[in-house]
């Protein structure tokens, strides 16, 4: 087991120990007792209570673990490699069918943000908050099945989305990208204020995933008066690494360019509207991450060009000042993540538990038997947010 996943232990040992602790003694006390009680044979008692105390503690740790089990993935033995277990997951798994109630939200820039709830009964209850990913919506796969776990659980959730992403053009000269701190803000005060009351956990998936660990961060500890707990899952956190792992190879090939057919569609569309702020020439002919994001995204949030712009928004440098309690959640088999720019332990803070399995592929993790679900996911995301 790698030291990455014993460190997330730790975190669960702290409250494993101190039962096991409290046993002991109570198995001391008592025994002791009864030690007292067998007079001229004490030293066969003794020996009998240290044994005694031994098995009890041994099997008390037995059942905690049992307990953590069902932390760790195990990825289908049908099922090998980060890429099968990627496109497989995302081509053939899908979540359940959701009734989203959608919100829009007016901000005060002009522009706006669609946001599609699952309700509850209960104005109090827990709010899991959803970051999608890079062209994602509340209909992504992952969305969908946590939403489900979400409702099965009697909580309400959400899934605010990033500009652009809810079927309709934003109004205004400027996307989404991985380091908006600013609105992963802006969408968690507007739901604090909508719900007072009702605790809040925010989960971010891919570049979501960066983008709340990137705002968790910065923010420190005033990130604690808006949520309870985090998630991040398969966040792209050195954004170099990855960007430059997508530009080439197979990867270049199947995912770089599936993410830019509607990236690049939607960038056109932009240079439309608002001429001469954008190259659509160029725009059309690119075909990497580096190409558009220089072109694109560099130029409309204010960054010099694409190595700026993943430099200044890579999450992982923040990771040491985050307050909150945040689980980051990365296969080390995931293709769009050298396993070499996973954070480790020097690099994180106390608050946060990393988790990085051999498997899982990015933003997959699915589960047998065959043809497989994705039920695991949703179900270690929940578990998290019951116990912090």
């Amino acid at each position: 087991m790698s030291s990455h996943t014993d460190y997330g232990r730790h975190h669960a040992c702290e409250h494993q120990c101190k039962p096991v602790a409290k046993l002991h003694d109570w198995l001391k006390l008592s025994s002791g007792l009864f030690v007292v009680r067998l007079g001229r044979y004490r030293s066969a008692g003794a020996a009998l209570t240290g044994w005694f105390c031994k098995i009890a503690v041994f099997a008390f740790m037995l059942m905690a673990k049992q307990a953590s089990a069902h932390e760790v993935y195990t990825a289908p033995s049908w099922l090998p490699g980060g890429n099968l277990q990627t496109i497989y997951t995302a081509a053939f798994l899908s979540g359940p069918k959701i009734a989203f109630r959608r919100e829009r939200w007016e901000f005060p820039d002009g522009d706006f943000i669609d946001a599609d709830w699952v309700d509850a009964e209960n104005n109090n209850t827990p709010i899991v908050v959803l970051f999608h990913g890079l062209e994602g919506s509340s209909q992504s796969f992952y969305a969908l099945d946590l939403m489900a776990a979400v409702k099965k659980n009697g909580w309400r959730g959400v899934v605010p989305h990033f500009r652009g992403c809810s079927g309709e053009p934003n109004r205004l000269p400027r996307a989404y990208f991985a380091g908006d701190v600013a609105e992963i803000e802006s969408m968690l005060r507007h739901i604090q204020a909508e719900y007072p009351n009702a605790p809040i956990y925010a989960v971010g998936v891919s570049l979501g995933g960066n983008a709340l660990l990137k705002w968790l961060g910065d923010a420190g500890e005033r990130a604690g008066g808006l949520v309870k707990a985090a998630v991040a899952v398969s966040a792209p956190v050195d954004m170099n690494a990855a960007s430059h792992a997508l530009d080439r190879g197979f990867n270049r090939a199947i995912y770089t360019a599936r993410f830019l057919a509607t990236l690049k569609a939607k960038a056109l569309e932009k240079a439309k509207r608002f001429p001469g702020m954008l190259d659509d020439k160029a725009i059309a002919a690119a075909s990497t991450f580096q190409e558009y994001d220089t072109l694109v995204t560099a130029r409309l949030h204010g960054y010099l060009d694409a190595e700026d712009y993943w430099t200044r928004t890579s999450s992982k440098p923040g990771l040491k000042n985050i307050k909150v309690s945040t689980l980051v959640l990365n296969a080390k088999n995931d293709p769009f993540l050298p396993v070499s720019a996973l954070p480790t332990l020097n690099e994180v803070s106390p608050s946060v538990t990393l988790e990085q399995p051999a498997n899982g592929g990015h933003v997959a993790f699915p589960g047998s038997p065959f043809p497989g679900n994705i039920d695991w996911l949703p179900s270690r995301i929940i578990e998290f947010f019951k116990t912090h």
